[in-house]
């Protein structure tokens, strides 16, 4: 099971607290994440990444093991520590202004 921790205007869409786990049957990429996330909670399709790009939203940011992923590509693996659910695969909400 892989551990994803959502923010907060997620975890209200899909009516969930701060984590959720996830069984993921392919490879552990951040897109295999990301497909199970949608399949599991359909209302959140669209919000993590559009959903005829499959681009990540601007302001959404994915982090790993205290990294950051977001511009990595969708067929990269996920590190050992996330797969074995020792450590959660982050989406974050970016904050912008100043």
């Amino acid at each position: 099971m892989i551990r994803v921790q959502l923010p907060y205007h997620l975890q209200t869409l899909a009516r969930v607290g701060r984590e959720v786990e996830l069984s993921v049957e392919a490879e552990p990429t951040i897109g295999s994440v990301l497909e199970a996330l949608e399949t599991a909670y359909p209302m959140l399709r669209g919000t993590v990444r559009d959903q005829v790009s499959g681009r990540r939203r601007d302001f959404i940011r994915f982090f790993a093991c205290g990294q950051d992923w977001s511009l990595e590509a969708y067929e990269t693996p996920l590190p050992e520590a996330v797969v074995a659910g020792r450590e959660p695969f982050r989406i974050v909400g970016a904050m912008a202004g100043g």
